[in-house]
């Protein structure tokens, strides 16, 4: 059955056919319609068969009167272009400079800022009298601890976890081929290594999730042999555990058996047709010194490669215990990846996306005090992903304690994403989030890869340009110092002075001052991921 949104270019097309019938029969007025149809028929099979909008690929003519509208005024074309559904303001702000970038157009702002710079919470980053200048954007952070042989050069800004099933074929070949062209990694999501990924070439880190596909016995457990076999590829660079993710922490998943595709099947070692069910917890392990474990097995069937784990920051004590067995093992992770409950996903309970899990600011900087204090910071790197988008955005979680950002939001923006919400329904106008191949036909791969790339150069320009202009020569060097918070229209703070950093090795010969720490590190164990059994008596307790 023809999909209705081509039924415009049908209509014009007898249309014109109708019309040529009776202008030859007739003539009269039916030549004004045989050339007007006839008009509009060649517009909608350009739309049909252009590569650069997806938009006028999946509804061609229709797409024009979006067109239209966006030609009328600025205000009108700002909220169609950037504004398809209720975000804020902001996510508007940050959708409109990711298109900018992606297309290579100019960035630049007249009569400027359209924030209010008097709005609580408003930040800014100070600069410097005595700029630096800066050769290179491609600013570039070492990964690998004491314990991994195989160490990874990671750019500072890269694509975050999204599956191919969530998204789509030609989706995810376009954020890969970016990826290799950009020198920029490629984190898979946990539906494992497709052949998308591998076409392109791209770096690739590794998502194992708790349902271990890609690495799985048919029981659904986890498999030694095919983790090893997939891991050792020369373009798999990083393995990362998932524990949790900010969209929806604590909370498996289901892909249904109707969207298991024979390739969804092979990428991730399901059956076709069968729901493929991710766990809410792992069975590969159930306490933080068999979590280090296992992490310590991975990195060896990989051979050697930076091993880690990302996380949503939940219960203090389980991170603690994660920690604390750090501490009792002598096993190091390689990195650590603190996910914000800001992340997105395609489908997650309304109350999980909005009330479960901490804010990346708070997550990132409980993760990196726990590390300083623990006297592990320096073997360990930080990544950090939610709602990062903009160059500030990657400088702010860098001063916090981050070593490099994801991005998934982003990514999709440049690949034509326009946030019309129906990810669920696997009918995404532009092709990013479907497995219908007509629908993803629109997502033309060469032209979407060009944007992806554009997007992290440009970016990577733009924090370039801020880094100097603090009179710093590399992002490694931002601390919470160089970032302001407006806290009331009176007062503004440095993140320095208005939060509680860890001092070295504290957390072994003292206590920080925060009171998360005074409370839970002491009760904390690396043998369980249990409460302590005082938690109870913490109620109505101020521990923030």
């Amino acid at each position: 059955m023809l999909p209705s949104r081509y039924f415009a270019l049908v209509l014009v097309l007898l249309s014109f056919l109708v019309s040529v019938v009776f202008t030859l029969r007739i003539g009269g007025f039916w030549w004004g319609i045989a050339i007007v149809s006839g008009l509009l028929s060649i517009v909608g099979i350009r739309d049909l068969f252009q590569t650069r909008q997806s938009i006028r690929r999946n509804y061609p003519l229709l797409s024009h009167f979006r067109f239209f509208f966006e030609m009328i005024r600025p205000e009108i074309r700002q909220y169609l272009l950037e504004n398809d559904t209720d975000e804020t303001p902001f996510s508007r702000v940050q959708r409109s400079i990711v298109y900018q970038r992606a297309k290579g157009d100019v960035d630049k702002r007249p009569f400027g800022t359209q924030l209010d710079l008097y709005e609580a919470h408003f930040e800014w980053i100070n600069h410097s009298i005595t700029p630096s200048h800066i050769a290179d954007h491609d600013f570039r952070i070492d990964v690998g601890g004491p314990q991994c042989t195989a160490p990874y050069s990671a750019s500072v800004f890269n694509i975050s976890a999204m599956s191919f099933g969530a998204l789509s074929a030609n989706a995810i070949a376009a954020l890969n081929e970016g990826a290799r062209s950009g020198g920029f990694h490629h984190d898979t999501g946990e539906g494992s290594i497709s052949r998308y990924h591998r076409e392109g070439g791209g770096d690739l880190v590794w998502e194992i999730g708790s349902g271990y596909f890609g690495c799985r016995n048919p029981d659904g457990s986890f498999s030694e042999e095919r983790f090893s076999e997939n891991a050792r590829s020369p373009q798999v660079k990083m393995i990362e555990l998932k524990l949790s993710q900010g969209a929806k922490p604590g909370h498996g998943g289901v892909l249904p058996g109707a969207k298991v595709t024979a390739e969804i099947a092979a990428a991730r070692g399901v059956q076709i047709g069968e729901d493929c069910i991710s766990p809410s917890r792992h069975s590969a392990f159930s306490t933080p010194i068999e979590l280090l474990q296992f992490i310590a097995r991975l990195r060896e069937l990989s051979g050697g490669k930076p091993t880690g784990f990302k996380l949503a920051i939940g219960h203090p004590w389980e991170w603690f215990g994660i920690a604390k067995a750090m501490l009792e093992t002598g096993i190091i992770p390689d990195f650590v990846v603190v996910d914000g409950a800001e992340g997105g996903t395609g489908a997650a309970p309304l109350e999980f996306t909005d009330h479960v899990g901490a804010p990346l600011r708070e997550a990132l900087m409980l993760v990196h005090n726990t590390l300083v204090g623990i006297g592990l910071r320096h073997h360990i790197r930080i990544g950090a992903s939610g709602k990062i988008v903009t160059a500030f955005d990657i400088a702010r979680s860098l001063a916090m304690g981050a070593d490099w950002c994801n991005s998934a939001r982003g990514f999709m923006f440049a690949l034509g994403c326009i946030q019309a919400q129906t990810c669920h329904t696997g009918r995404c106008p532009t092709g990013v989030t479907t497995q219908d191949p007509v629908r993803q036909r629109a997502l033309v791969v060469p032209d979407k890869a060009a944007r992806v790339a554009a997007f992290h150069r440009n970016t990577l320009i733009a924090l370039k340009e801020l880094i100097a202009a603090a009179g710093l020569s590399h992002p490694n060097e931002l601390g919470p110092e160089h970032i302001v918070r407006r806290v009331s229209s009176t007062d503004v703070r440095s993140l320095a002075a208005l939060h509680v950093w860890a001092k070295p090795d504290e957390l072994l010969h003292g206590m920080p001052e925060h009171a998360v720490f005074r409370v839970y590190w002491p009760v904390a164990r690396a043998d369980t991921f249990a409460a302590p059994a005082h938690t109870l008596s913490l109620r109505g307790s101020k521990l923030q």
